[in-house]
């Protein structure tokens, strides 16, 4: 089991502080859901734990040992799959599973996933939208990165793949902790294990809706 602790976090853009002090313990097994309203900081908050972006105080630490920033990518500490499609659009499913994975082993249990079987001769292009994040999900949760972050992973999706989605980070989390961002806060309630609201820079842990009403996340 792998832990990753993140200590007091603020990030400012110019004079606005957007990031005050988010702290949370995420263990592999764990979804930790990432709420807040536009602009609150959620994506930055990602963006800085994968080193995407500097904060100005930051202390992350995986198994009792602080780590630097800058090892996440290159040990392969965090995964990130951002809101924004990352994949070439005229490549082939079946093409891209090898770009990712070398392992026979690993890219098999891509390539048959019941719903990635049936489309591995489709270009990016042709995929439906929640086809595409499906197997962006899918392709990241296989890579060996012991914590995986995805920002709003079901956004704009169709219920059918919502639920094929929760169904495979459930299962995935019990080998990974996963932060999960999103809009769509009852789909994430229904497969977090903690979540937090981030107010004014500042984290709070909520455990129902009730919570989300009170911190005005929510009406």
């Amino acid at each position: 089991m792998a832990t990753l602790v993140l200590h007091h976090v603020s990030k400012s853009f110019g004079t606005k502080q957007v990031l005050k002090d988010v702290s949370f313990r995420l263990e592999t097994g764990d979804i930790l859901g990432l709420f807040g309203r536009n602009g609150s900081g959620k994506s930055t908050l990602l963006k800085v734990l994968f080193g995407n972006m500097k904060a100005e105080s930051l202390k992350v630490s995986i198994n009792n040992k602080e780590i630097k920033i800058s090892e996440v990518i290159p040990k392969q500490l965090i995964g990130y799959l951002p809101q924004d499609p990352f994949l070439p659009k005229q490549a082939k499913v079946r093409d891209i599973i090898p770009m990712f994975h070398s392992g026979e082993a690993e890219q098999d249990r891509i390539f048959y996933d019941p719903n990635i079987a049936t489309m591995t001769d489709n270009k990016m292009s042709d995929l439906s939208h929640g086809e595409r994040k499906y197997f962006e999900v899918v392709l990241m949760s296989y890579l060996p990165h012991p914590f995986l972050m995805l920002d709003e992973p079901f956004s704009m999706l169709e219920p059918l793949h919502k639920e094929r989605l929760k169904t495979f980070l459930t299962s995935v989390s019990k080998m990974k902790g996963i932060i999960i961002t999103d809009h769509y806060y009852n789909d994430v309630l229904e497969i977090s294990s903690q979540n937090i609201v981030i107010k004014d820079g500042v984290g709070h842990l909520v455990k129902a809706i009730e919570d989300l009403k009170r911190l005005n996340y929510i009406s």
